[in-house]
């Protein structure tokens, strides 16, 4: 399967990017490089993880973060990745903002 992550999701990578990097230097570049890792994994996983507020939801290994994904055909579309840490409501409204 090919991926493709929206804009919107490279945002909230970048969100993330500067919490971690402001919590010690370095930290950034790791939570980069484990969320990609998670989801390049998705073109050999994709679809197979737990629908929730109708988006599938892959857990990061190593970050307290969701990737939300929807598949389309043999495309998996990056939706949003976000802090599981945050409200279930704000993460419901998030997801259907785009």
């Amino acid at each position: 399967m090919q991926v493709r992550i929206l804009v919107a999701a490279e945002w909230d990578l970048e969100d993330g990017y500067r919490f971690y990097e402001r919590q010690s230097p370095g930290l950034g570049s790791y939570f980069l490089d484990s969320l990609y890792s998670d989801i390049d994994s998705l073109s050999y996983f994709g679809g197979i993880h737990r629908l929730v507020f109708g988006h599938h939801r892959l857990l990061s290994k190593r970050f307290p973060f969701a990737v939300y994904y929807q598949t389309v055909e043999d495309v998996v579309i990056v939706n949003a990745v976000l802090d599981c840490r945050r409200s279930p409501s704000w993460i419901r409204e998030r997801l259907m903002e785009g």
